[in-house]
Order: structure tokens, then C-alpha cells, then sequence
């Protein structure tokens, strides 16, 4: 298991040798990391809340026809649950489609038909959907394994009755906020790769994950047999002090019964 990881994080580095191969030297150089306008999230917040929650229910839809004949779990719907607004996951991938458009007083979120660059409209809309969803992961994630909803039902329950997202109406936005940068597409060879290298390291980090759940079975299990061997190991020693009482009990009898003839 350690080679096989060794070999996949040596496939990562390979394939960014090979990106950096493919694109220009500006490309591969490092990029300036977008930063999230905590101003703009009361403007989207319901929007945001909505595509999340109509991406959580596709994905563990497709999920379900990927595994099937078997069952979604639940723990596989609270990892995509948990996924879907975390940037490094590829369940977040829809946001890299996002563009923020200011149309009169309101924002507008405008899905795009390719992945753009994430600058700082993108870490918006990441940080809107963690704000939105933050500990009610596991709470949407339970209402969708047992109830079995519809997507409106759905999307109704995450944005009014559980997060209370959708439960007003956004605020205007003011006349001189500065706009946002213009969506900026991806290459299609980019887009690609970054997908494959997410992939590869998805695969990682649940073969890490696997090991730790294995390291837990093992532990678990050692546990439950212990106890099983300790209680096996008290019965033996009750029986025995049992054996010794009841032969104790018969020899004093006897005694007391021959010590009665004697007089």
C-alpha cells in the first residue's frame, strides 16, 4: 500500500511536468491567489444557496447510478455534502463556472458553459456557499439519504428551513461597489488537467483514508476481543470459586454431622 501511494503522488508531479510542458511559462508560473469579498456574500447568499443545493442532489444522483445496483450510504452523501464548497474538491468544480454580474441594485450569478480562472469572484462564491452550508452538512446530508426528496423540496428545506438563506430578501447593492474582474475562461487542455490532477490526489487521500479506517477496524476489533477473552477468562475463575464454595460448604457438613454422632 505505502509503494502504491509513492507511485500516485509521483504521477502528480509527472502530470505537472507535463502541464508545465504544455502551457506557456506564465501559465506555470505561480498565480496570484484570489481573495474572497466577504462584502458581496449578503447579495448572493440565497443564489449561492441554491446552486449548492441543486449540485448536492445531482451529484449524489450520479453517484447512485455510478454504484448502482448497490445503495448510495450515507457516509458517501455527507462526503460529497462536505465537498461541495471546497475549491480543492472536484464536487466544487460548478463554482469555476460562475460569473458574478451586477445587473441594477442585485447580483446576478451567471453559470458559463466552461471553467474559469479562479480570482476573486470565485473564492466569493466558495466562502458565500461555507457560510451557507457551515455545520448543516451532515443535517442536509441525513434529510436526503431518509427522505428521498424531490430537488424543490430539497433546495426548500437547505435554504429556508435549514440554513433560513432564501428566508429574505438580498439587500440592494450600493452604486459604488467596484466591479468584479471579467470571467476569464480556462483552456480546454487546462481545464483537463487540473481535473485529472484532482483526481489523482482524490485517490491519495482516500487511500490514506482507507488505511486510517483500517487502522480503527483493527483497533476496534482488538478491543471487542479482549473484552471477549477477559470475560471468557472471569466465567472460568466464577465457575471455579463457585466449585470451591459449594466443596467447602459440603466438607463442613459432613464434619458438623459426624462431630453430632460423636456425642
Amino acid at each position: 500500500m505505502a509503494k502504491f501511494d509513492q507511485i500516485l503522488q509521483l504521477l502528480v508531479i509527472f502530470l505537472l511536468v507535463i502541464v508545465c510542458s504544455w502551457m506557456p511559462l506564465s501559465h506555470c508560473a505561480k498565480k496570484p491567489v484570489g481573495v474572497a469579498r466577504k462584502e458581496d456574500i449578503p447579495f448572493i447568499k440565497c443564489q449561492v444557496c441554491e446552486k449548492l443545493a441543486s449540485q448536492l442532489y445531482h451529484q449524489v444522483q450520479a453517484k447512485q447510478a455510478e454504484i448502482s445496483p448497490k445503495k448510495i450510504s450515507e457516509y458517501q452523501i455527507i462526503e460529497i455534502a462536505e465537498n461541495v464548497c471546497n475549491l480543492k474538491k472536484q464536487e466544487a468544480d460548478w463554482i469555476l463556472k460562475i460569473d458574478i454580474v451586477e445587473k441594477g441594485d442585485k447580483l446576478e450569478l451567471v453559470e458559463q458553459e466552461s471553467e474559469g480562472q479562479c480570482n476573486s469572484e470565485c473564492k466569493t462564491i466558495e466562502r458565500a456557499c461555507q457560510e451557507v452550508l457551515g455545520y448543516s452538512d451532515t443535517d442536509a446530508a441525513e434529510y436526503l439519504y431518509k427522505n428521498k426528496p424531490s430537488l424543490d423540496s430539497f433546495v426548500n428545506f437547505i435554504c429556508k428551513d435549514l440554513t433560513g438563506a432564501c428566508s429574505s430578501k438580498p439587500p440592494p447593492v450600493p452604486k459604488d461597489r467596484t466591479p468584479g474582474e471579467p470571467f476569464v475562461a480556462k483552456s480546454e487542455k487546462e481545464a483537463k488537467m487540473e481535473k485529472l490532477l484532482k483526481s489523482m490526489e482524490g485517490k491519495v487521500l482516500r487511500q490514506k483514508d482507507s488505511k486510517k479506517y483500517d487502522w480503527k477496524e483493527r483497533i476496534t476489533k482488538g478491543v471487542v476481543d479482549a473484552g471477549e477473552k477477559l470475560k471468557s477468562h472471569a466465567d472460568k475463575v466464577s465457575n471455579r470459586l463457585r466449585q470451591w464454595w459449594r466443596s467447602k460448604k459440603t466438607n463442613w457438613k459432613k464434619s458438623s454431622k459426624s462431630g453430632k454422632a460423636e456425642l
